[in-house]
């Protein structure tokens, strides 16, 4: 766990450090400005790597896709693809996922396997102010590559739920699942999941009682096919409520996925999903 603990370090200066009015980060994150000098990524930068070199990725090395302009700042789509093989003799262990101008920039450290297939995932985020978005890959032998995104969208992190608050309570930790591809062609497919769950930020404001909903999002989340992990992630509030994530993974016999999810509140979820084709 020192990864995640690192995270929330990582994001506990931003919160001192937030600007008081909503115009400040459309100027200190303009879109023409140098990514590499964002004060936030700096430090969020020294929190998780140090000094190390993180070389800037080209298409061949990681693709980091999501719109320039977003429709809706509280659900952006997000699409990280590694192009570096994934197998036994060198891999993608980890992609970061980071968004300078939230209030936790930190918002998921994926790490990966050789049975992932390839190292690559999808999901929506929240965005708060505009902002660089950033995902970092991490190989095993320790070499970091960078892509960069400049994302306009606001208000993510502090919109109100879309659901209402007693149908979330009852669907609470439901789980679908859904695979794309022939699980029998030795060659990896993809899968879809989706979890049901408020994500609540601590930030957005119930429009009924007039008072800040209590934070309370997925924290940890395992993926596992035949007893072998496909990936695993440290969360925070910036992925969207009721988390969707798509990856690939490496079947065996069957496309039959185990996943075990926490929160911040100590509830726990898990089963053996069976899933629906695309």
């Amino acid at each position: 766990m020192n990864r995640l603990a690192r995270t929330l370090a990582a994001a506990a200066f931003v919160f001192a450090a937030a600007p008081a009015s909503a115009a400040e980060p459309v100027r200190a994150f303009a879109p023409d400005a140098d990514p590499a000098a964002s004060a936030i990524w700096q430090k969020v930068r020294a929190s998780l790597f140090g000094t190390r070199e993180i070389a800037p990725a080209g298409a061949d090395v990681l693709e980091l896709l999501a719109p320039s302009r977003a429709v809706d700042a509280g659900v952006v789509p997000v699409a990280v693809h590694s192009r570096l093989p994934q197998g036994a003799a060198g891999y993608v262990a980890t992609i970061y996922l980071i968004v300078d101008a939230n209030p936790s920039p930190v918002s998921a450290i994926f790490r990966f396997t050789p049975d992932s297939g390839r190292a690559q995932v999808e999901t929506r985020l929240r965005v708060d102010q505009y902002s660089h978005l950033r995902a970092i890959a991490e190989t095993d032998d320790g070499r970091l590559f960078m892509a960069t995104r400049f994302v306009k969208a606001s208000g993510g992190c502090s919109a109100a739920p879309g659901s209402d608050a007693a149908a979330a309570l009852a669907s609470l930790g439901q789980m679908r699942l859904r695979v794309s591809g022939d699980p029998a062609a030795a060659q990896p497919v993809l899968a879809r999941l989706q979890i049901s769950h408020p994500n609540h930020t601590g930030l957005a404001m119930d429009q009924l009682t007039r008072q800040v909903t209590p934070a309370h999002f997925l924290r940890q989340l395992e993926v596992r096919h035949a007893g072998r992990l496909v990936f695993a992630a440290d969360l925070d509030f910036s992925i969207s409520e009721n988390p969707w994530f798509r990856f690939a993974f490496l079947p065996r016999g069957d496309a039959r996925l185990e996943v075990e999810a926490s929160d911040t509140q100590g509830l726990r979820f898990a089963g053996v999903l069976t899933p629906v084709r695309e």
